[in-house]
């Protein structure tokens, strides 16, 4: 096993190049799906190997419940340095479980706390809540199904009729697993009818693609290992990007869409509560605004190979792979080791 345990720990640096030119030069859904996977598996990779060095740190400590032959000389052999780095493993795997629960808990709270802050409301797709500041984020998940409302009243005293919008917002929620669109009337006075379509469009798709998945899966993985805080940076930003082109897609304007991101940018000052994972996670504006002012993303599942973008997305695949197969390999190792070390 030697030095090579270790190599999960490091290895998300590969991962760096591609965040920055995934951002630019791939397809937002690919980009997104790309990122997402190797933080995910380079997360794993890195909390595997601190597990296996910190069983070797434990089993040094008096008065362990470990079984005597786990602090062997030849189990510690098996770890270079595991005097140190062993106990060095026990808090940094603690402090590694301790931030991912603790992510966990919070998304989970605070999407209990959106859910009943919309209870009072009628149970359709989208919810327009009459509230000054203008905001609007994509809710997934929790909300009843099959229960059709009045069309035009999703939101209290409500006009009706009013715009296309407001008439659609009756729909019930189907289709999205109990997604549902949340928006002020503050942020849609301010919106023009098209621009009013590019928002729920926007917000629609993060639903669709389930995003929230997406960001929360980068966000434990950048509590697993900061060297991954790059990539949850870019799918926050990229997530982003693919409901701009999925909202231009159903509006059929990239120009409308490009209005609609800058003016709820303008006007808005983000949610009055800490949301989840990427509910209001608006992303670099200008960038976003830009790119929907040029031509749309080429459509690619894979970068091609002699470019600076299929180099760097090569290179981190090559990377995400060989820490995979290092965290296994020391894996077995370490499990036949402490197996022939085990007395029955």
């Amino acid at each position: 096993m030697g030095v090579f345990v270790f190599l999960p720990l490091v290895l998300p640096l590969t991962a760096w190049p591609v965040a920055r030119l995934a951002e630019q030069h791939l397809h937002p859904r690919t980009a997104t799906r790309l990122l997402t996977a190797m933080a995910a598996v380079l997360a794993l990779c890195s909390t595997v190997c601190l597990g296996l060095v910190m069983v070797v740190g434990t089993a040094q400590l008096p008065g362990n419940p470990l079984p005597d032959g786990w602090s062997d000389p030849e189990v510690r052999a098996a770890v270079p340095f595991d005097e140190v780095v062993g106990k060095a493993a026990i808090p940094a795997l603690c402090a590694v479980l301790v931030a991912c629960a603790r992510t966990l808990w919070r998304h989970a709270r605070v999407r209990s706390r959106a859910h009943r802050a919309l209870a009072g409301l009628p149970d359709t797709e989208v919810a327009v809540l009459p509230d000054g500041a203008p905001y609007a984020y994509a809710l997934p998940g929790g909300g009843r199904r099959g229960v059709d409302a009045p069309r035009g009243g999703a939101r209290r005293g409500g006009r009706t009729g009013d715009s296309e919008p407001y008439g659609r917002a009756g729909r019930r929620v189907r289709g999205r697993r109990g997604g549902r669109v949340v928006v002020t009337t503050a942020l849609l006075d301010r919106l023009r009818p098209a621009e009013r379509r590019a928002l729920f469009a926007h917000e629609r798709a993060h639903l669709d693609a389930r995003h929230d998945r997406f960001l929360l899966t980068v966000q434990l993985a950048a509590r697993a290992n900061p060297f991954l805080r790059p990539l949850r940076t870019a799918v926050a930003y990229t997530a982003e990007r693919w409901a701009d082109e999925e909202a231009a897609r159903v509006v059929g304007s990239r120009r409308t869409v490009a209005r609609a991101i800058g003016t709820a940018a303008l006007v808005s000052r983000g949610t009055p509560a800490p949301t989840l994972a990427g509910l209001a996670a608006p992303g670099p504006v200008p960038r976003r605004v830009a790119a929907l002012l040029g031509p749309p993303p080429a459509v690619r599942d894979w970068p091609p190979v002699f470019t600076s973008v299929g180099l760097a997305a090569w290179g981190a695949a090559a990377g995400t792979a060989v820490s995979a197969m290092s965290s296994a390999n020391s894996a077995v190792t370490m499990v036949l080791i402490l197996h022939a070390a085990t007395p029955l």
